[in-house]
């Protein structure tokens, strides 16, 4: 029922981290040179500064392949990092590092950004985890993206990792959503009634000189313009990588489950973004210790508690894709918290020390993972 799509593709940024003075290392151009000495080949590339580094998967079948491949990544990501003295942390912000310091990769394509966004660009210093959906009609895909509108604060919650901004503790859990809002474009989209008309809001913000292409829509959800995907970008990048493989689990499970309910004429309720929002903003707040708003009860309730009602209502298509004990991982993520739950912990055991959390991101990154 579910026709061979649903297929994944994952896409993490990396910090690049000096392990004695902890801050950030512009040096993403040497990795590059020596990318294709290894198996990461084209699965890793640069971004706009040059202290961040990008891998990205092939089309994956499934979680397991999306687990194979994010671990040997990840591993071999760190092996070229090592030549080179350094480190990676998976984590959305560095809870050290000042924007205003680093270098910016010499490419057309960033020159441009830089130039038509200036400073909102340049102190753009925020990693993000992306995670395609494969959906072939583009009709469909655009039904799903309505629907899983609502769902982004939950996914958002499970995943905060950017507690810290310039060295200092922010009192968000998500610091890189209020640092990424300030581009265009960005942030949760609208209700677009057939793909048809997203095509048309594309084609006047082009003719009218907004954009030059479909690629520079940032949003938190987004049909891919050039892939058969839905992409979901909220997500902060979580450290551990199980955190990471159980959010992927349960995102494809979402989209299936809605998928299935779209083949029975029925659908989950659309909400306005200004609704959203407020649940958005709760997330980047407290995470899941927050309580998010349940529009259909209009009423708050523990973001914890929508979580597991969150599990339970995709456990159809986590069954058809075989992923059960994947998706009840994000209950470990309840139970231990979020990246962002566990930097402040460290921050304040070390006696308000940034750099112990530099640390342990440092081991958190590659924890459980294999050395070679």
């Amino acid at each position: 029922m579910l026709d061979g799509q649903f297929t994944l593709g994952v896409e993490e940024e990396f910090q690049i981290v000096h392990p004695e003075t902890r801050e950030l290392r512009s040096y993403v151009s040497k990795i590059m040179e020596e990318r294709d000495k290894t198996i990461l080949r084209e699965r890793v590339r640069a971004e706009m500064h040059q202290s961040m580094v990008e891998t990205g998967t092939g089309i994956c079948k499934d979680v397991d392949a999306v687990r194979a491949e994010l671990v040997e990544m990840r591993c071999e990501l760190d092996k070229l990092a090592r030549k080179g003295g350094l480190r990676i942390i998976a984590a959305s912000t560095h809870p050290i590092s000042d924007w205003k310091t680093q270098e910016i990769t010499a490419d057309q394509r960033y020159d441009k950004i830089v130039e038509d966004l200036q400073d909102v660009a340049r102190a753009n210093l925020v990693f993000g985890l992306h995670v395609h959906v494969g959906i072939k009609d583009k009709n469909v895909a655009m039904a799903l993206a309505n629907q899983v509108r609502y769902f982004l604060p939950h996914l958002l919650a499970l995943s905060t990792s950017s507690p810290f901004w310039l060295g200092r503790m922010t009192g968000l859990k998500s610091t890189r959503c209020e640092i990424f809002k300030r581009f265009p474009r960005t942030g949760i989209p609208g209700v677009f009634e057939s793909y048809g008309a997203f095509e048309d809001y594309v084609k006047l913000l082009v003719q009218t000189g907004c954009i030059d292409n479909a690629k520079k829509i940032w949003w938190d959800v987004r049909v891919h313009p050039f892939f058969d995907t839905v992409e979901v970008r909220i997500c902060d990048m979580p450290t551990h990588i199980e955190h990471t493989i159980a959010l992927v689990a349960l995102i494809q499970a979402l989209f299936g489950q809605l998928y299935l309910l779209y083949r029975r004429n029925m659908a989950w309720r659309t909400y306005s973004g200004a609704l959203i929002d407020e649940n958005k903003w709760r997330a980047v707040r407290y995470g899941i210790d927050g309580k998010l708003i349940d529009f259909g009860k209009q009423a708050e309730v523990p973001a914890r508690e929508l979580v597991h009602e969150l599990i339970d209502f995709v456990s159809e298509a986590s069954g058809i894709f075989g992923t059960r004990k994947s998706v009840d991982a994000v209950k470990e993520i309840l139970r231990v918290g979020t990246s962002a739950d566990t930097q402040v912990e460290v921050f304040k055991k070390a006696g308000n020390n940034p750099k112990a959390v530099v640390d342990w991101l440092i081991a958190e990154t590659m924890r459980d993972l294999p050395r070679t």
